[in-house]
């Protein structure tokens, strides 16, 4: 059956195309499902997995699988927002650098790195005299 587009309304011409979008959706589906079907029908003829086939990234045994990092820095105006530091910058930490008095440290999750930490519990040496010793 041929449908003369040209004489339909733009009223009707609105409902052909939902009822095209709802039967197309439908055909998908469907045609996920077949597919589906034929991939299990291999699998199991084959007696594998799908995780056998194709691995997983970061899964088990993965070979270069990079373990979660602990956030580091953490918005300040929104205590959810975290970043470990590594990759790009998200958008609110370089937000709030732009703001006066505002430095990447100051945003750090425990105020202050190991490093950090380390410098200020050293001793200081004491400053070396200006002088020679004569003699």
């Amino acid at each position: 059956m041929a449908i003369n587009i040209d004489a339909l309304s733009p009223s009707e011409l609105q409902a052909l195309i939902k009822q095209a979008e709802a039967q197309m959706e439908s055909a998908r589906k469907a045609q996920v499902q077949e597919v589906r079907a034929k991939i299990d029908a291999l699998l199991a003829n084959a007696k594998l997995t799908l995780d056998d086939v194709y691995p997983r990234r970061g899964g088990k045994g993965a070979k270069g699988a990079r373990a979660a990092v602990a956030p580091k820095y953490r918005n300040p105006e929104n205590p959810s927002q975290t970043w470990s530091g590594r990759g790009k910058r998200p958008v609110w930490f370089n937000e709030a650098l732009k703001k006066r008095g505002v430095t990447a440290e100051s945003l750090l999750i425990g105020g202050v790195t190991p490093k950090a930490a380390a410098k200020k519990a050293a001793p200081k040496k004491a400053a070396k005299k200006a002088g020679k010793k004569k003699g």
